[in-house]
């Protein structure tokens, strides 16, 4: 396989990073973290999306990879509003913007099949090339072995089993999806191989943390300090986002992929017409799974398809018998600082 030819940029977990790969780019996550400086708003509304507009910070203070290009993925109303100012900002970079199903059932998993195979031609113009069955095949492959050692490694480490903190996986979550995969593979499997049992055990109270994105490290510090013990997440930039890809040579390669990012555990944009509460349904069975004593929400502010889960989501727990902490933040550690007391005042009762 060919050495990588610059990044290519996203920020959405169904974004199909094997056909990034395959085109002889490297996927680079534009994760709403840095020091730029609040500039967004002079483009996009306030009351936006703080996950959209921290993104876009990034690109207006220069705070990017060189970039070949960017995929959008139409996961709700604000990501369309970054892709716009997108176009404002850097009219000269290419970008794609594909329309990504709020459903799973088999039609929608054909339009995402074609919406991939899109993405696959407009990869292969950028680059002056077009992407061999081969490469899509190894780039699926490569990103199942990544999917593989991180879920190994998130295994270990919330049953105790790998002398990691909570802080250096959500590290080692943000290296897999903004550097070199295969680089990636070497470390954790330098990891795994070399990591022995935690003897220092964390006695604190065992919570479940889900919602939209976390990618700050310390954040989980600041968790930890509280005396929660995270055993189990469902975040967008965690375990959330690692799932292998069946391969299924009778549906084809990127039939095959559509329909694995579709079927992932669901987001709160997804939408099942079967069963409308479907999600809270299954944080209260992962809750559960778990062993934890109560859950943290942690929901960006102005998320409209997580704030309209909420009172579905808090219902489903109260039924359970869960305690159930929401935390609103901005993607910025300052936010969830503000809340610290909140988190004491919450595991304290816990303790109880």
């Amino acid at each position: 396989m060919s050495d990588m030819k610059g990044y290519i940029g996203f920020a959405c977990a169904y974004t199909p990073l094997p056909i990034i790969y395959a085109a002889g780019y490297t996927p680079y996550r534009v994760l709403p973290m840095g020091d730029s400086p609040d500039q967004a708003g002079h483009i996009l509304h306030d009351n936006l999306c703080p996950h959209i507009k921290r993104i876009l910070d990034r690109a207006m203070g220069n705070d990017l990879p060189d970039l070949a290009g960017i995929v959008f993925m139409n996961s709700c109303d604000a990501m369309r509003r970054l892709a716009d100012a997108w176009h404002h900002i850097r009219p000269d970079e290419y970008s794609i913007f594909l329309d990504l199903p709020a459903t799973a059932d088999e039609l929608s998993i054909s339009f995402f099949t074609g919406e991939i195979s899109k993405l696959a031609v407009a990869l292969s113009k950028w680059r002056g090339r077009n992407i061999s069955a081969t490469e899509i095949e190894y780039g699926i492959l490569l990103y199942n072995q990544i999917a593989d050692f991180m879920n190994e490694l998130t295994e270990k480490i919330y049953k105790g089993k790998a002398n990691i903190h909570r802080a250096v996986l959500q590290e080692l979550f943000n290296r897999s999806v903004t550097g070199s995969p295969i680089t990636f593979i070497e470390d954790a499997r330098k990891i795994l191989s070399e990591n022995r049992p935690n003897k220092t055990v964390n006695e604190g109270v065992p919570v479940f943390l889900f919602g939209h994105l976390l990618p700050d490290p310390e954040a989980f510090m600041l968790f930890e300090s509280c005396g929660a013990k995270i055993i189990l997440d469902d975040l967008c930039t965690g375990s959330r986002f690692f799932y292998p890809v069946a391969a299924d040579g009778k549906k084809g390669l990127v039939k095959s992929l559509a329909e694995s990012l579709l079927l992932r555990p669901p987001c709160a944009r997804t939408i099942d017409s079967t069963m409308p509460g479907k999600i809270g349904k299954i944080l209260i069975s992962k809750a559960r799974e778990s062993g934890a004593r109560g859950a943290i929400a942690h929901v960006v502010k102005f998320c409209d398809p997580y704030l309209s889960r909420l009172p579905s989501i808090r219902e489903e727990f109260r039924k359970a018998g869960i305690p159930l902490l929401v935390l609103e933040g901005d993607c910025t550690l300052r936010s969830i600082g503000q809340q610290q007391t909140r988190i004491e005042a919450f595991i304290e009762m816990l303790r109880q």
